[in-house]
């Protein structure tokens, strides 16, 4: 899920980084991307207080690069008193969100395959946590601070007050923190049509970009997202509950519905 809050005060250009940039989008606590003229490189940069944020994701990008699943390479990290600035080499491709509904059909079986060998890495070598706990404490925040995106919400839930929304998910956190417990795998964490990239000749997965929030966490917070996503792009819910049979037979795994209606509605009260 992006977020868009329009553009902020540091570029590339304050850290030294040469080359020409052109602005793309605001991320996460208003870190912006900026994309190289050539298209060979990305740099997300951010003011000093998101410094932390934009680090860790550089060490999740350089952990995932090491496990032979597909994504980018850090070339260069910069941090100072004016901030920090990541950069690295662009995954060549394009996002699965602009694909038509007969090519994400047709790329949904190499979509699959990439999941499930993302999740496939074994989860003890992985130093990234993303438990529940934490999820749950950071949609405490998000609520706390009456900051949720209405837009992030299901339609039928952007008139429900967010703490209310947020209640009714509490009685069902023992349960999924058990099931966490029982198999996590390593997640994504934002795992959505944009940050798939794939190749336009074969739609196989170039790779995943926009790592920030990849950790060890429950295998259907991925797939609740993804899911989810899709249903943008195909023409009718029919059609998606035959993409959904789909990837879950070629995924290799049923999936629990109700984990995945949990995912779906916490991760809307996390992004503000």
């Amino acid at each position: 899920m992006s977020d868009h809050r329009g553009p902020a005060a540091v570029s590339p250009a304050l850290f030294g980084v040469g080359g020409d940039w052109l602005p793309v989008t605001a991320g996460e606590s208003g870190a912006s991307v900026f994309r190289a003229a050539d298209a060979t490189r990305y740099a997300k940069c951010g003011p000093a207080a998101d410094a932390a944020g934009l680090e860790a994701e550089r060490d999740r990008i350089a952990w995932l690069s090491g496990q032979g699943v597909p994504g980018p390479r850090v070339l260069d990290w910069y941090a100072g008193d004016a901030g920090a600035c990541l950069v690295t080499a662009a995954v060549s491709g394009v996002p699965a969100d602009r694909l038509r509904a007969e090519d994400l059909r047709a790329s949904w079986a190499h979509i699959a395959d990439a999941v499930r060998r993302l999740h496939e890495v074994p989860v003890a070598s992985c130093p990234f946590r993303r438990g529940l706990d934490s999820v749950v404490e950071v949609a405490r925040d998000v609520v706390a601070r009456g900051a949720v995106n209405p837009e992030f919400l299901p339609e039928e839930q952007r008139l429900v007050p967010p703490a209310e929304l947020l209640a009714r998910l509490t009685g069902e956190i023992p349960l999924r923190r058990d099931q966490e417990a029982a198999g996590a795998v390593v997640c994504h964490g934002d795992l959505c049509l944009p940050n798939i990239i794939l190749d336009p000749e074969t739609l196989e997965v170039s790779g995943f970009i926009d790592l920030g929030r990849l950790g060890a966490a429950d295998r259907h917070a991925d797939l609740a997202l993804l899911l989810a996503n899709a249903r943008g792009t195909w023409v009718d819910e029919e059609r998606a509950r035959v993409a959904d049979a789909a990837f879950a037979e070629r995924y290799g795994m049923p999936l629990d519905q109700e984990r995945l209606r949990f995912y779906l509605y916490l991760d809307p009260l996390t992004w503000g």
